[in-house]
């Protein structure tokens, strides 16, 4: 396992000296960091927009600063009564990631607006510009005291383009123009506006506000506005908002590269000492017997795996009010037991492995402030959220809050089920992973994986519930090298692998949460997966294109793992090695199947020699996926 990351900054350079802008009474103009962007924000006959353009080309026209309280509007006409400018260019090191450190260079522009149209009440805008895109976020005076019920944010654009739209965050993708959009969508939202300019709209710091998502604008066929998910206390909110934001990138692989930019509008780590923050693979206990977390046990230290996670039912059925989460009393409809929880953890603690505990929200909202520091007392590393409620302002504020508190008592957190992140894993590392995302748990196609990956992993890490064994693997999904690759495609922090298998050991007619499929022989090769990493130092998307193909490259302690995935036809894929160092020469171990591999569930691996100027090719049938680790020799 890969050693814990400092958070500790290692290079700041920051200012609030005057950057270069023009400004008029009716428009302010500034410029990215390398100037590839520029922001106009400007008065209109619609209200306030900001104009972001990329080499003289108008990509999104926003409506900023209107909304609706009560009766009320607020944003009809803003004067500029006051702006400040700054600059920031400063590198992080996260906890965890896919970058070993990522750099925050921006340049800002606040305004003060007063609405003198309807009411004497004022608003701050502030706006940071990118090389990766521009983000926006709204301070609201303190004597609003009415409750913010809309926000009329909108975005416009030239063209009715394509969208891929989502309207739950495990919901399935459909590509289509924004005009057909019938229902909300999920953020980010992707838009392809042409085959060198893609978008991605969302938001970031979403901590106490009620969550944001997007619909089709009722007026405009090619525009989108925001649609709150309930009111909103602004008192609660610290009289501001989450952070709106409109990614730019020439691909949609630079956009999945970029996705640090989420984790930029988030606040700094508050979280002092991280040694206990530890990444890791898991696998998950079914069988909520003694014998079966002691065969996970042994199993997770035979497979470099760091974590046993034991699911739903442990404390009783997690769907009546009255289960008692701090007790460990097995559901029956789950499993016969025995379970003895205690003795299975202190075998665990001297095998080096960590003991992971599912909860269902209905337990944790009436006991969270009993069971963290009873977990930690038992020494347990972290706990699964499950089926948290999400959306409204009370359970977006809820929820932030209970990760601070897991926190409190060094506990990591897996958050389920929809909830997407925002970037909080920034401000607290100790949420690892989340859901939010339709993995293999809803045996989803290889081309819906190949959306999943370029649209859900913008926002960041997704608990993507690799399996192995179970028939659906091949049946739906792909093959089994399929499943190696997207484990390299999908990052997270905790890594759940084996989703619906058990380690031979195991009790095999026990019940459990989920349908157990497959019995992980003794013998079964599982070297990849042994291998794997789940934190990196560099992440490179070498191609891909939504919904069809894509071939990632991660480095972890001087190794490159490398996965490559295609959706409905066969393709032939030239992976370029020109990211190795030059005059070495490494070994790659490469992972395949084909057609008729697929079908009998086999794998094939050999081993090549390589170098910086190789060029790797190898056929994939349809569905099909390969994974590489390249070592140096």
């Amino acid at each position: 396992m890969q050693k814990n990351r400092s958070s500790t900054l290692s290079i700041v350079i920051f200012s609030l000296l005057l950057f270069s802008y023009s400004c008029t009474s009716d428009e302010v103009r500034f410029k990215s960091p390398s100037a590839n962007l520029e922001a106009r924000i400007y008065q209109h006959k619609k209200g306030l927009l900001l104009e972001l353009t990329r080499s003289s080309k108008v990509l999104v026209q926003a409506e900023l600063g209107k909304f609706i309280f009560g009766q009320d509007t607020l944003g009809l006409a803003y004067d500029i009564e006051e702006s400040r400018t700054g600059t920031k260019d400063e590198q992080w090191v996260p906890v965890h990631g896919e970058k070993s450190t990522i750099r925050d260079n921006y340049r800002e522009l606040s305004l003060n607006l007063r609405d003198n149209a309807s009411s004497p009440s004022s608003i701050q805008l502030v706006c940071r510009l990118y090389d990766e895109g521009v983000a926006f976020r709204y301070h609201f005076d303190s004597t609003i005291t009415a409750p913010l019920d809309k926000e009329l944010t909108s975005f416009h654009f030239a063209q009715d383009h394509q969208v891929w739209v989502t309207e739950r965050s495990q919901g399935p993708y459909q590509k289509m123009p924004i005009s057909s959009m019938e229902s909300v969508a999920e953020r980010p939202l992707v838009m392809q506006q042409s085959d060198s300019s893609y978008l991605a709209i969302g938001e970031a710091a979403l901590v106490d506000f009620a969550r944001m998502k997007l619909i089709a604008h009722p007026q405009e066929e090619a525009a989108l506005q925001v649609e709150l998910e309930g009111a909103v206390d602004l008192s609660q909110a610290k009289h501001q908002s989450p952070w709106r934001y409109i990614m730019v990138a020439n691909s949609p692989g630079k956009l999945l590269e970029n996705n640090y930019f989420i984790l930029n509008l988030n606040e700094r780590n508050q979280i002092g000492e991280t040694s206990w923050i530890k990444p890791g693979k898991v696998i998950r206990e079914v069988t909520l017997t003694t014998q079966g977390g002691l065969a996970c046990i042994d199993f997770a230290v035979k497979h470099n795996l760091q974590y046993v996670e034991f699911d739903a039912g442990w404390y009783g059925n997690e769907y009546d009010d009255a289960s008692d989460a701090t007790s460990v009393t097995v559901d029956p409809k789950r499993s016969p037991g025995p379970l003895d929880l205690p003795y299975i953890i202190d075998y665990a603690n001297k095998k080096g492995i960590g003991i992971l505990l599912y909860v269902n929200r209905r337990a944790l909202e009436q006991q969270l402030d009993e069971v963290l520091p009873l977990y930690k007392s038992w020494g347990i590393k972290g706990v699964k959220y499950g089926f948290v409620r999400t959306g409204p302002q009370e359970w977006t504020a809820w929820l932030h809050e209970a990760i601070r508190k897991a926190a409190d008592h060094q506990l990591m957190v897996d958050v389920h089920d929809d909830y997407r992140p925002t970037g909080y894993s920034r401000t607290y590392p100790n949420l690892m992973t989340q859901e939010g995302i339709r993995g293999d748990e809803e045996s989803p196609s290889t081309e819906h994986t190949l959306i999943t990956a370029f649209t859900r992993m913008i926002a960041g890490a997704g608990d993507n519930t690799n399996c192995y064994l179970a028939s659906r693997v091949s049946d739906k999904m792909g093959g089994r090298t399929a499943q190696m690759a997207k484990a390299i495609l999908l990052y997270s922090p905790w890594q759940f692998l084996y989703w619906y298998d058990r380690p031979e050991a195991s009790p095999h007619k026990k019940g459990g949460a989920g349908a157990a499929q497959g019995i992980i022989q003794a013998d079964e090769n599982l070297d990849f997966y042994d291998q794997l990493p789940v934190i990196w130092e560099d992440t490179r998307v070498l191609e891909g294109r939504i919904g069809e193909y894509a071939t990632i490259a991660r480095k972890s302690q001087g190794a490159w793992f490398i996965g490559a995935l295609t959706a409905n036809t066969s393709r032939e894929v030239h992976i370029s090695l020109d990211f190795l160092e030059e005059d070495k020469s490494y070994e790659a171990t490469i992972y395949f199947q084909d057609e008729a591999d697929l079908e009998k569930n086999q794998i094939q691996s050999e081993k090549i020699m390589v170098q910086r100027e190789t060029i790797f090719s190898r056929k994939l049938p349809a569905d099909g996926g390969l994974a590489l680790i390249i070592r140096r020799e």
